[in-house]
């Protein structure tokens, strides 16, 4: 009886399926030219004039499908027509007033890139950056009045077509900007401070660049709190807001980015005598002298540079400068000690009319080197969390950040 009903119940199924409408699928991919495919029932008829008439007519009568249709075949048969422009467009508009926002942005992907000289070129380039946007702020997917996912990668999509068709136009600077803002959003920081150097390069005087720049450092700095403190980041982090209070002193973000820079500057110093203090501990004064020294050279007047100072003195008087010294310092003065006098050392200097005198050395030869001088073979003590702040994957570049 299973095995009857079973039989009876496969059959239609297929006819269900079968009978189902089918809809022309939309596919967003960045890098690749617009199309979409025309399924075969919405082949229709006549001529563009009276297709077109016949959509027009549709509309009016608030039957979108057919409009849809309609236009739809003019495209397709007539690609050539004098009004398979304005029929594109039209069918956007229709696709768009019905929600149905991916295929809207995809026909207006389509007039962009079929025909650039359509006096409704930059309205659909509007529609594009409208429809974008809508995904942007947190539009998901639906199938079937199923919730499937965010549409950050369609939004992404409808942005990178925008630069495309329209890489100097009114709306390509926000479109680069908002490209940044998806991708950060996807996790994908790489990508998105690529989008956001875009905006800057391309268009410093825009005002979205001033938030573009911002954003660079932002990303950085929250991959420089991730896990283990990552100084490369720290660095990336630094230069970014730096370059940020150089372009845009006025800004009124100048003054967070000022508060971020002193923060990550503090936490340098900090994570820098945490490791000196290990080493000390450790008794390998040589590698905690460097760290000291790094203390001191980041920020002189601080709390933790006059200690840093105080615990050098100390290991100079109870190991003697040799045992601070790295290897390589303290190999180049043994052989300049046992190197020979060769007659040229002894020979005057040559005129000033022959060779001009160097200048002497700024550097102090009875410290150790900075500790960004020498192979990073250590790893800091795991930093404190600043709840401020939620962190990233711990990677050496950044993976995940919040929009502030």
């Amino acid at each position: 009886m299973k095995h009857s009903f079973r039989i009876l119940f496969l059959p239609l199924l297929i006819c269900l399926a079968l009978s189902a409408p089918v809809r022309g699928s939309v596919v967003f991919k960045p890098g690749e030219k617009a199309h979409y495919k025309t399924p075969g029932e919405d082949e229709m008829s006549g001529t563009a004039a009276q297709l077109f008439e016949r959509a027009q007519e549709a509309e009016r009568h608030g039957n979108f499908n057919a409009a849809i249709k309609a236009y739809r075949t003019i495209i397709k048969k007539y690609p050539r027509d004098t009004l398979a422009a304005g029929s594109c467009y039209r069918l956007a508009q229709v696709q768009e007033q019905t929600h149905k926002y991916l295929g809207a942005a995809q026909s207006y992907a389509v007039l962009c890139e079929k025909y650039p000289k359509s006096e409704r070129f930059d309205e659909s380039v509007e529609g594009m950056f409208r429809i974008g946007e809508t995904y942007l702020t947190g539009t998901r997917l639906k199938v079937l009045g199923i919730t499937l996912k965010s549409g950050m990668e369609e939004a992404a999509g409808i942005f990178t077509m925008i630069i495309r068709v329209a890489p100097y136009g009114k709306y390509t600077a926000r479109a680069e900007f908002d490209l940044g803002r998806a991708r950060e959003k996807q996790g994908r920081n790489e990508a998105a401070i690529a989008a956001y150097q875009s905006v800057v390069e391309k268009f410093p005087d825009d005002p979205i660049a001033v938030d573009a720049q911002y954003q660079i450092g932002y990303i950085w700095s929250r991959a420089s709190a991730s896990g283990t403190y990552d100084p490369a980041a720290a660095d990336h982090a630094k230069i970014a807001y730096e370059d940020f209070l150089a372009r845009y002193p006025n800004s009124e973000k100048s003054a967070q980015a000022k508060q971020n820079l002193k923060r990550m500057e503090h936490k340098q110093t900090n994570t820098a005598y945490d490791i000196a203090r290990f080493y000390d501990k450790q008794k390998q004064y040589r590698a905690a002298a460097i760290y000291y020294n790094e203390v001191i050279r980041q920020q002189p007047g601080s709390t933790e540079g006059e200690k840093a100072k105080k615990r050098i003195s100390e290991l100079r008087a109870k190991v003697g400068d040799a045992k601070l010294q790295p290897p390589a310092v303290t190999a180049a003065a043994a052989n300049k000690k046992s190197r020979k006098p060769r007659p040229e050392d002894s020979a005057p200097p040559p005129s000033s009319n022959q060779q001009a005198p160097l200048p002497p050395s700024d550097s102090d030869v009875s410290l150790p080197p900075p500790a960004s001088l020498l192979p990073d073979t250590t790893t800091a003590p795991p930093p404190s969390t600043d709840s401020s702040t939620p962190a990233p994957s711990p990677q050496p570049s950044p993976e995940t950040a919040a929009t502030p």
